[in-house]
């Protein structure tokens, strides 16, 4: 994103291809990061609302034994910062990226998935740009590509019902399009998909992280009737 994070990650002003391909990414590679990283998840200082600028402490020239010389910073306090307020302020589109971090932080406290002994990755298409994988009773769906979007794309899952957005990268409030419904209902069908008994059928956009989660409720009561 270069020099455009200076110029236009206010939201009282358009957006640019550049910022949004950007913040779309950024969203994206954290999540798939701590839905396949295994069962921990580590965040560098600042990176859950994408931090501008890198940290440099206060340092001076070192001397090498032979003969090299690394140039310091003057002992600068210029860079040896974190800019927290960004993340905290509404009028900037960092604050969007900061309730991403916060909702993959909530997932993760409602499901559990990090920690769940299912995982299985379903779909790795390099020609539509696609990743489908499932961690304990959720399925992860991304679109990497940069133009195309996909209507009825079929995903494989485990287990039968109906799935509801647990997760939404393209969501309004994480600075996304809001092109996602979030009261639409995803109901499994029987048959073999991507080495999946069941599948279902979503709206994936492009550049876009979508969770479905399996509404285990509505199993427990189908179970006990």
């Amino acid at each position: 994103m270069d020099k455009d994070m200076y110029d236009f990650m206010a939201l009282d002003r358009p957006s640019t291809p550049v910022i949004d391909r950007g913040i779309a990414l950024h969203k994206m590679i954290r999540l798939i990061t701590m839905g396949l990283g295994g069962e921990g998840y580590l965040n560098f200082m600042g990176n859950e609302f994408g931090h501008p600028e890198w940290i440099d402490f206060p340092r001076g020239s070192q001397h090498l034994p032979d003969g090299r010389v690394i140039p310091g910073n003057n002992f600068s306090y210029d860079k040896c910062r974190r800019r927290f307020d960004l993340g905290d302020a509404d009028y900037l589109r960092y604050s969007g990226m900061q309730e991403f971090d916060q909702a993959m932080q909530h997932v993760e406290e409602a499901y559990g998935f990090m920690t769940s002994e299912h995982q299985y990755i379903s779909r790795k298409d390099e020609g539509d740009r696609i990743v489908v994988f499932e961690r304990g009773n959720l399925v992860f769906v991304f679109n990497f590509h940069w133009n195309n979007s996909y209507t009825d794309y079929r995903v494989g899952c485990l287990k039968p019902g109906k799935y509801k957005v647990a997760l939404d990268s393209d969501a309004l409030l994480f600075g996304g399009h809001g092109r996602v419904s979030h009261t639409a209902e995803f109901f499994t069908f029987e048959g073999w998909y991507d080495e999946r008994p069941r599948s279902f059928l979503v709206y994936a956009p492009c550049r876009t992280a979508v969770v479905y989660a399996l509404v285990e409720d509505e199993i427990e009561d189908e179970v006990e009737e």
